[in-house]
C-alpha cells in the first residue's frame, strides 16, 4: 500500500468505527458484531503505531480509557459556574424581559437552547489540545475528572482548526441517550439487577468512576453551549455558538436566535410537547441575551447572571388503570410493592409500573381499591410515581390489601414498630434474598473478590452450586463442574478462585459488612469490629454493652442480636472461620502518632483542597481523635470544606458547635 493508501484506510476506518460507536450507543441498533468491531479497532491502532504522523488526533482508539483514578483533584474554576435562576410560568418570563429592558433597553436579542439533564462539565483547551474536564462543584471549585471525559467520544482531544484561541474554557452537559440507557436497564433487569433511576443519575455516576476503562464502556455524550475566553474573540453567544460547531464541537442543533419575548414562549411551547421525541432528556428551555456587551451590562447577582434565566417544564401527569399489585423481594428481606398498570404513553415512553413504596402508601395516602384510575407522574425518575386516585371513576368497593406473606418463600412478614416496611425474615432460605446476599458478600466495599460478578451469582445459584456465603470457598473443588457452564474458560475459572483464595486476608470489618447483617453499614461495621475486637465478643454482647460502643443505637443493637440469635447464621460464621475469614480484628490498626485529639470528636463534610477526606479522617484517629458521622450537642468539631451540606452547617450553628479549616486541623497537630 502506498502512504496515500494508507491515510485513506486510517481516515475509513476513524469514520467507520466513530459511525459504529454511534449506532451502538446512541440508537441502541448496532449494525456490526462485537468482534469485527474490536478486529478493526486493532487494525487502526496498529497503523497508528507504525504511522504516528497520520493518526487522527480524535481517533476511538483514544477514547478505551486508562490507569485506575484512586482520587479526584479538587480544582479551581478560572471563570465561576454559577447556576440559573428558574422559572416554570410565562409571567416570570415576561418580568425577566422587562428587567433585561430597563436596563438595556428595546434592542437586542435571546438565544434558547434546550436545557439537557445531565452533568455540567468545564473543558479548558490550550494550544487546541484539551487539557482539563472539571465538574461543576460548588461552583467555584470542582473535580478533575479529565482522564474520564477524554473516554467520550463526541469531545475532541485535539482541534484541527487554526483560527481558535490559545486558551479557552467550554462548557457543556454530559448525558446518555435514552435508548441506550433503556437498553442497559433492560439487562439488569434481565439479570436480576436493581435499575438505575434515571439517565442523569447513571450519567454523573459514570463520569465520577475511578476506572477509565469502565467509564469508557458507558454510552454517555455530551452538548457544548458556552464559551470563555481572556478576551473576546466574538460580539455575540450566536456567533460563539457557529465557531465551536467549525471547531469540531458537539453544538445543539436546535439552538434558535429570537428577537422578542413572544418567540421565546413560542420556542417554550413548541418544545412542551417535542422533547418527547428527543433521544435524550431535558427538563426546560435556556434563554440567554445574546450580545456580550449586553450581559456585562446587565451583570451577575451573587448566584446567577441577570442576562439569563431557564424555563422548567412541569412533572407531566396521565390517567391510567391499575391492574394490581405485586412485590418484590430485596437483599436485606425488604419488600417493594409495585403498581402494574395498563399501559400508556407518559413523557414519551410507554409506562407500565409505578412504585408504591410501603403498606401506608397503599391503604393510608391513596386507599387504593382493585382496578382505580390513578394519576401518574413521571418526574425524572425511571419508574413513575402514583399521585392520587380518580375517586369518580371508582369500579369497586375492594380495598388493596398488602401481603402477609413472603411473595418468594411463603413466610409471615413482619413490620416492626416505627419501620414503614415490610420485610421476610427468612433471610436463609428466601432465594432473592439469598442470592442478593452473596452478591452483597462479594462487593468492592466488603470482600471485594475479582473474577466473580452479580450474573455469575445468579447463574451459580440457579445451577445450585451455591447456596450460602460459605459455598464460596467450596468452589474450589467442583472446578470441573464450573467448566461445564457457559462463558467459563479455564482462566477465568482461575481467576475466580485466585479472587476467593484472596478474599480471606480481608480484615474483618470487611467480613462483617459483608455478611449483610440489617442496618450494619460499612461504617458501623468498622465501629463494632474495633468496639468488640472479635466475633465471639460480639455475637455474645448484650444490648446495653452494644449500645456503649460509638454511635451503636438500639435499633442497630436489637438488629445485631436478633442476627446472632439464628443458629444458621452462627453455623455459617463457624464455617467462615474453619476456612480461614478473619473474624478477629488487628489490633493498633492505626498507629497512634500522638494522644493530643484524645477526648476530641469530628464530623468531617465537604471537599478539601489539600487532603482526601480519608487522609484526614486518618490524621485525627491517628491522633487520638475519634470520627462520628452525625451532627450533635456532643460534638467538638465539624471539619468544613468547600461544597458541604447546607444542612449539616445549619445544624452546627445552632448547636453552636466549632467549625474548622484542615489548616486549622494540621494548626492543632503541630
Amino acid at each position: 500500500m502506498s502512504l496515500f493508501d494508507i491515510k485513506d484506510r486510517m481516515d475509513a476506518l476513524v469514520k467507520e468505527l466513530n459511525q459504529h460507536t454511534y449506532n451502538y450507543y446512541v440508537l441502541a441498533m448496532p449494525t456490526i458484531a462485537d468482534y469485527e468491531f474490536d478486529k478493526k479497532l486493532e487494525e487502526l491502532a496498529k497503523l497508528e503505531k507504525e504511522y504516528p504522523d497520520y493518526a487522527d488526533p480524535d481517533s476511538p482508539t483514544l477514547k478505551i480509557g486508562g490507569d485506575i483514578t484512586k482520587t479526584f483533584t479538587t480544582v479551581n474554576h478560572r471563570w465561576p459556574m454559577l447556576s440559573l435562576g428558574n422559572t416554570y410560568n410565562e409571567q416570570d418570563l415576561r418580568d425577566f424581559d422587562e428587567r433585561v429592558r430597563k436596563t438595556i433597553g428595546d434592542s437586542f436579542e435571546y438565544v434558547c437552547e434546550l436545557k439537557f439533564d445531565g452533568l455540567s462539565i468545564s473543558l479548558t483547551y490550550e494550544d487546541a489540545k484539551l487539557v482539563r474536564a472539571v465538574t461543576r462543584g460548588d461552583g467555584t471549585k470542582g473535580d478533575d475528572v479529565t482522564t474520564n471525559v477524554k473516554t467520550i467520544n463526541n469531545i475532541p482531544h485535539k482541534l484541527k482548526h487554526s483560527d481558535i484561541p490559545p486558551l479557552f474554557e467550554i462548557r457543556g452537559e454530559i448525558f446518555m441517550h435514552r435508548a441506550a440507557f433503556d437498553r442497559l436497564n433492560k439487562e439488569r433487569e434481565e439479570l436480576g439487577e436493581v435499575q438505575y433511576a434515571n439517565p442523569r443519575n447513571f450519567a454523573a455516576g459514570t463520569v465520577k468512576m475511578q476506572d477509565s476503562k469502565e467509564v469508557a464502556k458507558r454510552p454517555l455524550d455530551c452538548f457544548l453551549y458556552s464559551l470563555n475566553t481572556d478576551k473576546n474573540y466574538f460580539k455575540t453567544h450566536w456567533e460563539s455558538l457557529q465557531s465551536l460547531k467549525n471547531w469540531g464541537f458537539h453544538v445543539s442543533s436546535d439552538t434558535k436566535l429570537v428577537s422578542s419575548i413572544d418567540e421565546v414562549l413560542e420556542f417554550i411551547k413548541h418544545w412542551e410537547h417535542q422533547r418527547f421525541k428527543l433521544s435524550y432528556d431535558i427538563d426546560g428551555i435556556v434563554i440567554k441575551v445574546n450580545s456580550y456587551a449586553q450581559q456585562q451590562e446587565l451583570g451577575f447577582t451573587a448566584k446567577s447572571p441577570r442576562w439569563a434565566i431557564s424555563f422548567k417544564y412541569k412533572a407531566e401527569e396521565v390517567q391510567t388503570v391499575l391492574e394490581k399489585v405485586t412485590y418484590q423481594v430485596g437483599r436485606t428481606g425488604a419488600i417493594t410493592p409495585v403498581a402494574n398498570l395498563k399501559p400508556v404513553l407518559l413523557a414519551g415512553t410507554t409506562v407500565k409500573r409505578a412504585t408504591l413504596h410501603n403498606a401506608d402508601e397503599i391503604e393510608l395516602r391513596l386507599k387504593l381499591h382493585e382496578n382505580d384510575t390513578v394519576v401518574v407522574e413521571k418526574g425524572g425518575e425511571i419508574i413513575p410515581k402514583i399521585i392520587s386516585v380518580v375517586l369518580e371513576k371508582r369500579v369497586s368497593d375492594i380495598p388493596v390489601k398488602y401481603i402477609e406473606n413472603c411473595p418468594e418463600c411463603g413466610t409471615a412478614l413482619i413490620r416492626k414498630e416505627g419501620e414503614a416496611n415490610h420485610y421476610c425474615p427468612n433471610d436463609e432460605a428466601c432465594p432473592p434474598q439469598i442470592v442478593g446476599k452473596i452478591q452483597h458478600f462479594i462487593g468492592r466495599k466488603a470482600m471485594n473478590i475479582d473474577g466473580l460478578g452479580d450474573e455469575t451469582i445468579e447463574t451459580f445459584y440457579q445451577k445450585g452450586l451455591v447456596k450460602h456465603i460459605s459455598d464460596l470457598y467450596t468452589l474450589h473443588e467442583k472446578a470441573e463442574e464450573l467448566k461445564t457452564l457457559e462463558r467459563f474458560g479455564e482462566r477465568s475459572i482461575e481467576n475466580m478462585l485466585n479472587g476467593i483464595e484472596l478474599s480471606k486476608q480481608m480484615p474483618f470489618e470487611k467480613v462483617l459488612f459483608g455478611l449483610g447483617i440489617r442496618y450494619v453499614g460499612e461504617t458501623v461495621a468498622k465501629k463494632l469490629a474495633f468496639g468488640t475486637k472479635n466475633i465471639n465478643t460480639l455475637s455474645s454482647a448484650s444490648l446495653e454493652e452494644l449500645i456503649a460502643i460509638d454511635e451503636i443505637g438500639q435499633r442497630i443493637a436489637e438488629s445485631i442480636i436478633d442476627y446472632f440469635g439464628n443458629e444458621e447464621h452462627l453455623r455459617q460464621i463457624e464455617l467462615l472461620k474453619s476456612y480461614g475469614l478473619q473474624f478477629e480484628a488487628i489490633e493498633n490498626e492505626i498507629a497512634l502518632q500522638s494522644d493530643k485529639l484524645t477526648g476530641k470528636t469530628f464530623v468531617i463534610s465537604g471537599v478539601f483542597e489539600n487532603y482526601s477526606r480519608e487522609e484526614l479522617k486518618d490524621f485525627i484517629e491517628s491522633n487520638g481523635g475519634k470520627i462520628l458521622s452525625g451532627i450533635s450537642a456532643k460534638l467538638n468539631y465539624l471539619l468544613a470544606g468547600d461544597n458541604m451540606g447546607p444542612s449539616k452547617l445549619d445544624k452546627a450553628k445552632k448547636l453552636n458547635v466549632p467549625l474548622i479549616s484542615e489548616d486549622d486541623l494540621l494548626e492543632m497537630l503541630k
